[in-house]
């Protein structure tokens, strides 16, 4: 039995009736058309529109700018750009840092990075259980790399305003915030709280348009991977990603889905959807589970479809979002993938011990790898 199923655990094998799940999809072209079909986000060029600066700042050794562009729908995307202070504008190479998802919708960019101003009081105990109590994205640019943060689409500067929600979905906020309170963190809280709740509206919105939000997400996020490869301080080979839980997701699917991308980096973030039934299907957003890709592959087998493009997987090993057993048959999938098309060296799983995060050690251990394959 499946204990989210009860009764109706028998619909599993029904479904494993009606056609066949999780089939082996090895890299390569059609996998790779495969994942954009499943996706089924492509309105136009992946191009940063009216993008522009909007402030510069230098602090703690980064040389920032606030940035900002537009993909043709909705608020403007914001994002920072750091640099090691110093470095002018000698071209670097470039990595999209990406935030999680957190069940934390209000701030995107600023849960990873600091910007020109102080980070706001609820970000203190967030870093700290999550990244070690760092702003990482900052340490990564100070180690001589060209860091973007862009918020996401549902995040931050892109996230959908409390009136835009159904009283349902705002239920336990009190409705919102007071004029002018809109920051503190009781209304950070309610915020979030509703936009969980939101999350599944949007989906339903993106399934009756054709489409996915992880689609949405991803197109967004090779966006600003083309601003980023674009500006002239960046070498625009030599572009990478890196990203924990739901950023882990963004870069997985960056790797699948952007041939920009040299190297990237997913933390927390991989298992065989097999043994994600009956564990972790609820505990996860709607942007693992793209259309009907379950009948076209499995989610390693997505994020493996560039290969020989380098990938490294961390992996936490009492990570309560999944099993060991899906991150090992994971870590094994992906290995055969590699040594398929003869580049077993390009892949890496590190496993570590301890709860869902990307802590020191492991930003350390990602930093350099992305050096060893961005700078070679």
């Amino acid at each position: 039995t499946f204990r989210h199923l009860g009764p109706f655990s028998y619909l599993a094998d029904a479904a494993r009736r009606s056609r066949d799940l999780f089939p082996l999809a090895p890299p390569g072209p059609a996998t790779r058309q495969a994942a954009r079909d499943a996706l089924a986000f492509a309105p136009g060029p992946e191009e940063a529109r009216d993008a522009r600066v909007e402030r510069r700042w230098e602090r703690d050794g980064v040389a920032g700018e606030a940035v900002s562009w537009s993909v043709g729908y909705g608020p403007r995307t914001e994002a920072w750009l750091l640099r090691p202070e110093g470095a002018g504008g000698a071209p670097l190479p470039g990595v999209v840092a990406l935030h999680d998802h957190g069940g934390f919708k209000f701030f995107g960019k600023e849960k990873i990075a600091d910007g020109p101003d102080p980070a706001h009081g609820v970000l203190g105990p967030f870093r700290q259980s999550c990244y070690g109590g760092r702003a990482w994205a900052n340490e990564l640019a100070r180690g001589g790399f060209a860091v973007l943060v862009p918020d996401a689409f549902l995040w931050g500067s892109r996230r959908f305003p409390l009136d835009a929600m159904s009283p349902e979905e705002r239920a336990g906020g009190g409705g919102g915030p007071a004029q002018g309170d809109e920051d503190s963190p009781e209304a950070i809280a309610a915020y979030n709280a509703a936009a969980g709740r939101h999350e599944h509206t949007v989906e339903k919105y993106c399934r009756v348009l054709g489409t996915t939000l992880s689609g949405i997400i991803s197109y967004e996020d090779r966006v600003a991977v083309d601003y980023l490869a674009a500006r002239p301080d960046v070498q625009s080979e030599r572009v990478g990603c890196v990203g924990l839980s739901g950023g882990g997701l963004r870069a997985g699917l960056l790797q699948g889905t952007c041939d920009r991308i040299r190297a990237a980096v997913v933390v927390g973030m991989m298992s065989t959807y097999e043994d994600l039934l009956d564990h972790n299907v609820v505990s996860h957003t709607w942007m693992l589970y793209p259309g009907d890709w379950s009948r076209r592959g499995d989610w390693p087998d997505l994020v493996a479809c560039r290969a020989p493009s380098p990938l490294l997987v961390q992996y936490d090993l009492e990570d309560q979002l999944f099993t060991v057993e899906g991150m090992r048959a994971a870590d094994r999938r992906l290995a055969a993938h590699y040594e398929s098309v003869g580049a077993a060296n390009h892949y890496a799983g590190q496993f570590y011990p301890g709860f869902h995060k990307f802590d020191v050690e492991m930003q350390e251990a990602a930093f350099a790898w992305l050096a060893g394959h961005l700078n070679a």
